[in-house]
């Protein structure tokens, strides 16, 4: 989940340039009131983001489950049209069945604002979603923006008109945009209603008067909007026939920017259209580069794109991106210069490149980094994925092996295994690759609460490791005959994995054996790899599990230090889940509590919400043990809400059970069951994220 925000929801920020629309703004918030599904639809361009984005805003106090946003504009087709809702709920969704089914049942008790914005290349899978969200979620109500109606019973539907092209708002717009303040009578006024009031099309109309003047670009828009229609860049054409007129003036004034651009721009424009999502530089330039446009040209383009509104500037990381009209008319573009599949591999190339890049780095200093890069570049990963899987499924393995972990932290669960299993059905090659993704769908099952369908995975995985330590290179170069006859990191993780099925199923021994017996006999230092770390780390818990408290204190302490060394994340927050557990056997709740914060701060760095629940159920077990019933309760009712967006029920390592189960009935004595009661509550319902900062401040030391 986001790390923290004052209230329950998550919208954009609201553009500091919307002009105007009071009366449609009125209409959107009346039919808010009165109807469960509104959909504003006007022609692309016209501004229906910014309405419902401040209609949002408005509405949101009166959601008390807030309202929350999902931009529509960076899916190519429908498959990943309902994770995409439920990441933007903040559902990280955990269950095995259809991922529908746990979005619904994350809404059916909520009373939230759900704004699906950009809706019209999936107008009819998002009708059947609406429809099956709203028939299950009595408390939902939708706002969608889209070209066209859904067509869902009960919609109401508010079209949105351009501005007045001889009124105050479309002036004031374009100055705004432009930074200069003209008059009402002259070259400003009449370039506002020659593009008849189009807030996009006066936008880039503004970035050409910061670089011509207003006069200039009166005369050119003259010129280009009174051409008859086959001398215009008439490119985007849309399947539905509404506004023909205003489309034809879009696509006039787009096609008008396209002319201003200089040659390299042009192309850069159409190579960049190959992206779905946000992009920075160093990607834009692994893509697009080629001809003439290199690595000395390229960022003078794209800063020639910026400057003329084609590209949005950078955000704060750096990252920019086109409007999904803009991006629509360079497709165009690239398809008529005959290189949307050479640039379309390229992508793949590169975000496979990438894929490959963050699992090396896993291990090491730089793994956070990598892990927020891979979650930044979702988008594009996945629709490299998608089209690896039409055209090369052996990349597409190697893709979704590299990946698949970090999605799965990241609570990307369905997106994890339905990549996974695609390209183990569709790829024939064996070796490393396969290994790699067996492993990662076995945690990715076992994430998900299926210990049985896990084995089998785990049992192929182990398999699929010794073929591939046997028949492929050496693990490291100089290494001779006898250390590759030892197991190497596909094994390691093989036997992690076997281990970890092993402890969820309350078999310590079992697990202690499988990793120890690899460990023991595998080549390389203590903390060599991740695979390393992880089988330790399995080890660990069963030592835990066994009763073996101080010895597994004691390795947990040491392989931490070593992660602190390292700057490890992943392995380190684990640590601290299971130094919180043995602080709770061994009777210290006071160590339990801070090993358990340390836990929280790891797993809401990494965004990983299965965690935060782990974490907060140590905690509040750990605060029950210690006396503090109110605090207790009031971090037990956030961690419910946490376990509610996973999807299942709570759950955890036997041991943890158990101990929850005794200390919530001695926290409820304490304070006394209806006391409880309503703490719980009132944290179960508030905001999570401001929750999960309450649970994380320690009480002062008196």
């Amino acid at each position: 989940m986001r790390e923290t925000a004052p209230v329950r929801g998550h919208l954009p920020d609201e553009n500091p340039g919307f002009v105007g629309r009071r009366t449609e703004l009125e209409r959107v918030s009346a039919a808010l009131a009165e109807h469960r599904l509104v959909t504003v639809t006007g022609v692309g361009g016209v501004g229906k983001t910014r309405l419902a984005l401040r209609a949002a805003h408005r509405a949101a106090g009166g959601h008390p489950d807030g309202a929350w946003w999902t931009d529509l504009s960076q899916l190519d087709g429908d498959r990943l049209l309902v994770p995409l809702v439920a990441d933007s709920v903040d559902l990280a969704d955990h269950t095995p069945g259809m991922a529908t089914t746990g979005l619904c049942r994350r809404l059916a008790d909520a009373r939230l604002l759900l704004v699906l914005d950009s809706c019209e290349h999936l107008a009819e899978p998002c009708a059947r979603l609406v429809a099956e969200l709203l028939a299950a979620a009595p408390g939902l109500t939708v706002l969608a923006t889209s070209r066209r109606p859904l067509g869902v019973r009960g919609e109401r539907v508010v079209a949105l008109d351009p501005l007045p092209p001889a009124g105050r708002d479309a002036l004031e717009l374009l100055r705004r945009a432009a930074g200069e303040d003209f008059p009402a009578a002259g070259p400003a006024g009449e370039i506002c209603v020659r593009l008849e009031g189009i807030p996009l099309a006066l936008e880039l109309a503004a970035a050409q008067i910061r670089l011509q003047g207003a006069e200039a670009v009166r005369d050119q828009l003259g010129t280009r909007l009174d051409a008859p229609p086959g001398a215009r860049f008439d490119l985007l054409a849309h399947t539905e026939r509404v506004w023909p007129s205003r489309h034809q003036t879009l696509r006039a004034a787009i096609g008008w920017s396209h002319e201003l651009s200089t040659p390299l721009e042009r192309l850069l424009w159409a190579r960049l259209s190959v992206f779905r999502g946000p992009f920075d530089l160093a990607s834009a330039t692994a893509v697009c580069a080629g001809g003439p446009l290199n690595r000395a040209t390229l960022p003078g383009a794209l800063d020639g794109l910026v400057r003329s509104s084609v590209v949005r500037p950078p955000d704060t990381v750096g990252r920019l991106r086109m409007l999904d009209t803009i991006r629509e008319y360079g497709a165009t573009w690239l398809d008529r210069t005959g290189e949307t599949a050479t640039v379309a591999e390229r992508h793949a190339a590169h975000f496979r490149g990438l894929a490959r890049r963050a699992e090396t780095e896993w291990h090491g200093a730089r793994q956070l980094r990598w892990y927020r890069t891979v979650d930044a570049h979702h988008t594009d990963l996945r629709t490299a994925l998608d089209r690896l899987l039409r055209t090369d499924p052996d990349a597409a393995l190697d893709l979704v092996g590299s990946v698949a972990f970090a999605w799965s932290c990241r609570g990307r669960l369905h997106e994890a295994r339905d990549g996974l299993e695609q390209a183990l059905l569709l790829s024939e090659t064996r070796g490393r690759a396969r290994a790699r993704a067996l492993w990662a769908l076995g945690v990715t099952l076992l994430l998900q609460g299926e210990p049985g369908p896990a084995q089998e995975v785990s049992e192929r995985c182990a398999r699929e490791a010794r073929y591939a330590e046997h028949v492929e290179p050496p693990p490291y170069e100089g290494a001779s005959r006898g250390d590759r006859d030892r197991p190497g990191d596909l094994t390691l993780d093989a036997a992690a994995l076997a281990g970890l099925i092993a402890l969820t199923t309350g078999r310590p021994m079992a697990a202690y054996v499988v990793v120890g017996h690899v460990l023991d006999a595998a080549w390389g230092g203590p903390a060599d790899s991740a695979a390393r770390l992880r089988c330790r780390l399995v080890r660990i818990f069963a030592l835990t599990g066994l009763g073996r408290l101080a010895e597994a204190r004691e390795r947990a302490l040491r392989l931490r230090a070593r992660c602190e060394e390292l700057d490890e994340h992943w392995v380190r927050t684990a640590l601290e889940y299971q130094l919180a557990l043995t602080g709770l056997l061994e009777g210290d709740p006071a160590a339990a509590a801070g090993h358990a914060r340390a836990m929280l701060e790891g797993t809401r760095g990494l965004g990983a919400s299965l965690g935060v629940a782990l974490g907060l159920d140590v905690l509040a077990t750990a605060l029950a043990a210690a006396g503090d019933g109110e605090r207790a309760a009031d971090v037990s009712g956030t961690g419910e809400a946490y376990w509610r967006s996973t999807g299942q029920p709570r759950r955890g390592l036997p041991g943890l059970r158990a101990l929850r189960e005794k200390y919530a009935d001695t926290a409820r004595a304490t304070i006394g069951e209806p006391a409880y009661e309503e703490i719980f509550v009132r944290a179960l319902t508030g905001p999570p994220q401001a929750g999960l900062d309450r649970a994380l401040r320690a009480p002062r030391q008196t």
